[in-house]
């Protein structure tokens, strides 16, 4: 017995050494989160916000973050913040375009503009010691825009040919654009962000400058600045270069509509098309709702996979070692995507025009599977997962500029990764059973597919995948864990018809 207990003794040791090891890396990777530079927050007298975070490095991200996209448009003028942005660097009252060109060169700077649902980014890549330059730029490009009918004319026509292109290559886009449409119908949540094409033929000058004037606030904009700055000086600049946008509006300020989530289905069949670009989702959340993080900890569990990068049959998603094993999809990614009060919650996947319902059934399978018993185990990896994608996402100073004006205009703030990692660490997999409850088991999910999609089981099938009938069997042992409302079906086995914690936790296990 001595002997016995020595080896477990030995057997045991290594495993708690392992478990200081881990308990000591945890906490250092915090502590060097808490390390971090924090991200500085300013509200000028005008409203316009100044964000900045410091960062070692010769180079520095300069975004100017507005309120204003397809979202704040209806279906009269759906596409006019999209089609600003191709004549923003058009020149200005001050610069002609070619001046503006040439004093970008100069610098060795970069200048994009981006337009999305809910915001538009006038965004400029360039040296730390050449802000101060970069943002006169910004400013001046957002305050005083030259918009010529000439301009407005050639604009036309490169919007036009860029959604042809779109709608011909770039199916993933198209799909989300409909699952957007259909999710969100009579809600301004499903403008697609170029407007359709009779309002761009239609779109004017007059229009353009209207847009301008009514969405370029100062209580709309955020300056947010990443690399070897100073907040103190941010701060004069923008008061210096930027302290002229007005901070009042003529008549009724532009704000979010209601929206409303509608459980539906859009299909474009097109057998021309070799593969099926399918998409489905539920409602999820608002980006400030405590349900948010539990949702994207279960849209990573959920992972994604492209048969191009191999390993799926060595995956930990479930769903990708399917996909690997029975060629289910060539590719599929899970997503969260969330806006200020709602969001989208789902799977994108494409495959063989006769593997939808095989693949969809698999994707279903998982979801449920979400709801019912995931495990611990699974959860704390999803997790590790979610924190490398998050950091990973943060390299260098134009995705934490990104990310800050991204924030800080929805929010007011920006979370600092220290408490971001902490509320992550914090998720069970009893939250994430509790959310994908709340927001997948039983809900109608919203349906979006291009190409030949025939063998897509249709809308009520998926519909009725969204739940399964919760029963148990239990052997007659000593005392039953649910001891109301049983049935007796034979000698051996119960049927229980009381939902409830318990029984739920009994059910993840096999009889």
């Amino acid at each position: 017995m001595a002997s016995l207990l020595n080896i477990s003794a030995n057997l045991r040791r290594p495993v708690m050494v392992g478990v200081r090891a881990a308990s000591a890396h945890a906490a250092a990777f915090r502590s060097a989160l808490s390390n971090e530079s924090a991200t500085e927050v300013t509200t000028l007298d005008s409203g316009l916000r100044v964000a900045s975070e410091p960062l070692p490095t010769q180079l520095a991200t300069v975004g100017l973050w507005i309120n204003a996209g397809s979202r704040y448009e209806d279906k009269h003028n759906n596409g006019t913040a999209n089609f600003f942005e191709q004549v923003a660097f058009k020149g200005t009252t001050k610069r002609s375009q070619s001046a503006l060109e040439q004093e970008v060169e100069n610098l060795g700077a970069h200048l994009d503009a981006s337009t999305g649902r809910e915001e538009t980014v006038f965004q400029a890549r360039c040296l730390s010691k050449d802000v101060p330059k970069v943002i006169e730029l910004l400013a001046d490009i957002v305050q005083n825009p030259k918009i010529d009918d000439a301009d407005v004319k050639r604009a036309r026509e490169v919007l036009l040919g860029e959604i042809e292109k779109v709608e011909a290559g770039n199916l993933r886009n198209v799909v989300f654009d409909h699952l957007h449409s259909t999710a969100f119908q009579g809600t301004s949540l499903a403008n697609t962000v170029w407007g359709p094409s009779s309002n761009i033929r239609s779109i004017k000058r007059d229009d353009l400058r209207g847009y301008v004037d009514s969405h370029f606030k100062a209580p709309r904009m955020v300056l947010a600045v990443a690399g070897d700055v100073r907040q103190t000086e941010l701060e004069k600049l923008a008061e210096q270069h930027l302290g002229k946008v007005q901070s009042t509006f003529d008549g009724k300020p532009p704000t979010l509509s209601a929206v409303r989530f509608t459980g539906s289905e859009v299909r474009v069949r097109d057998d021309s098309i070799p593969l099926a670009h399918v998409a489905v989702a539920v409602e999820g959340c608002g980006v400030s709702d405590a349900d948010a993080l539990p949702l994207s900890v279960a849209s990573s569990l959920i992972g994604s996979w492209d048969r191009s990068h191999g390993g799926g049959v060595n995956s930990a998603s479930k769903l990708a070692v399917a996909s690997a094993t029975d060629k289910l999809s060539h590719n599929f990614e899970s997503f969260n995507l969330t806006y200020r009060d709602t969001g989208l919650w789902g799977i994108y996947f494409e495959c063989d025009p006769l593997m939808c319902e095989d693949m969809l059934f698999n994707v279903q399978n998982e979801w449920m599977r979400l709801c019912t018993m995931v495990t611990d185990g699974e959860v704390e990896r999803a997790k590790r997962q979610l924190k490398t994608r998050l950091l990973a996402g943060l390299e260098g100073p134009q995705a934490i500029s990104e990310d800050i004006g991204r924030q800080v205009l929805r929010q007011g703030r920006r979370e600092p990764l220290h408490e971001l990692e902490r509320r992550i660490e914090n998720v069970t997999a009893a939250n994430v059973r509790d959310v994908a409850m709340k927001y997948i088991f039983d809900r109608c999910p919203a349906v979006a597919s291009v190409g030949p999609v025939e063998n897509l089981p249709d809308y009520m099938r998926i519909r009725s995948s969204m739940s399964w009938v919760r029963f148990c069997l239990r052997r007659l042992q000593g005392d039953f864990a649910c001891s109301e409302k049983l049935e007796i079906i034979s000698a051996n086995f119960v049927f229980c018809t009381e939902e409830n914690d318990e029984i739920r936790t009994f059910c993840s296990r096999s009889p």
